[in-house]
């Protein structure tokens, strides 16, 4: 009998979704930062900024799957996370500037929140995430009090920290209680595939839907032309290709993959699929409301460079996550998606050349020929596997 499929599945809860509509602020918040100057170094700033804070994202995730908001105590701390995220949102648009101490206070007491619910699982375990996220969160305020290279590296330092923090967890010294590595590597892979799966799958269409407010928020007070309604619905038929190149299959399959792997892999395979992969994807969609926003007001004109790799890039981007997340729940196939993210950045030279209507439609067509392909070598493959079972 196949176990896997015994597995019980939890849903998402109502409270966990407001969560992630208070995180998705944050995306919100630095696709202003990057559309008020998109140029190569705020870019890198923002995905800096992000990193940082989608790891602790990960980390909420991964808790509430293993201690559900089911208590008003563990709610009630739920929601003073929720608000200490909402303090490193507001502090984003001016981080480097003059808000950087109170968005590392913030980021630090989304940490303690998160260190004391994560106690309710794992115990005194939760010692070797709460130390090093709390370092990274100490290491993001100290960056507030300087400028220039110094902050940037303390951010770096940040980020250095929480990279090595699973492997700290993974492979630390022994635990108090006597059980081995080994053991604490199946207690952070015992997630509940359903419900992690679709938490990101939540957060991917509550940030899909910044892509769609930024159609409006690029429209304005300008007048509702013909054109305008094109390069709007062009945009829109851009977000609907990418939510349909992760939800149409990619989702219920990444569940079948987390059931079919044993318990003490599930952590590294969330780590590899959910987070590693992941972070390319939202960027991307950071990235393409900030090109949408800058682009509809100027649909027959000729693009400058940063709002055409905006559009570009996050389109690729978003497909180069979506490769690396097939790769880590060997979802096959891949090369479809991977021949169409140099095509999708390449549409940047039609912005800057042609016009942002041409690159947008491009855009839209190299999307539709992917799935188009994908499509066709699915339905060959199981005419295949019919006439081999024949």
């Amino acid at each position: 009998m196949n176990t896997a499929v015994a597995e019980p599945g939890r849903r998402v809860t109502t409270l966990e979704l407001f969560f992630d509509l208070v995180f998705v602020f944050t995306l919100t918040q630095l696709t202003v930062l990057l559309a008020g100057d998109l140029s190569l170094a705020t870019a890198g700033r923002v995905a800096l900024i992000f990193v940082v804070l989608f790891w602790m994202y990960g980390a909420y995730a991964y808790l509430t799957n293993q201690v559900p908001p089911d208590r008003p105590s563990r709610r009630l701390l739920l929601m003073l996370g929720m608000g200490a995220f909402l303090v490193c949102a507001l502090a984003i648009p001016r981080v480097f500037d003059d808000t950087g101490v109170v968005f590392g206070l913030g980021f630090l007491a989304v940490v303690v929140v998160h260190t004391a619910l994560y106690t309710r699982s794992h115990g005194w375990d939760s010692i070797w995430y709460g130390v090093p996220n709390a370092v990274a969160a100490l290491s993001v305020t100290a960056a507030g009090f300087f400028d220039g290279l110094a902050a940037d590296a303390l951010w770096l330092l940040a980020l250095v920290v929480q990279f090595v923090t699973p492997f700290l967890a993974e492979h630390g010294p022994g635990r108090a209680d006597g059980r081995s590595a080994v053991t604490m590597r199946a207690q952070l892979g015992s997630l509940d595939p359903a419900h992690f799966v679709e938490r990101h799958g939540l957060l991917l269409i509550v940030a899909f839907g910044e892509s769609v407010i930024a159609i409006g928020i690029g429209i304005g007070d300008l007048p509702l032309t013909t054109g305008l309604f094109g390069g709007a619905f062009l945009s829109l038929a851009l977000v609907i290709a990418l939510w349909w190149t992760y939800f149409v299959r990619d989702e219920e399959l990444a569940e079948a993959a987390f059931r079919r792997t044993p318990a003490p892999a599930r952590f590294r395979l969330a780590m590899n699929a959910y987070y590693y992969a992941f972070l390319p994807m939202l960027l991307g969609i950071a990235f393409l409301a900030a090109g949408v926003k800058k682009t509809l007001g100027h649909l027959t004109e000729h693009l400058h460079t940063g709002p055409a790799l905006a559009l570009a890039g996050g389109v690729a981007l978003f497909l180069a996550g979506d490769v690396a997340f097939r790769a880590a729940l060997r979802l096959y196939p891949v090369r479809f998606r991977a021949t169409a993210t140099p095509v999708a950045l390449a549409t940047a030279l039609l912005g800057i050349h042609l016009s942002a209507a041409t690159e947008l439609l491009a855009l839209v067509a190299a999307l539709v020929g992917m799935l188009a392909a994908e499509a066709r070598w699915g339905v060959r493959s199981a005419e295949v596997q019919d006439l081999a079972r024949a």
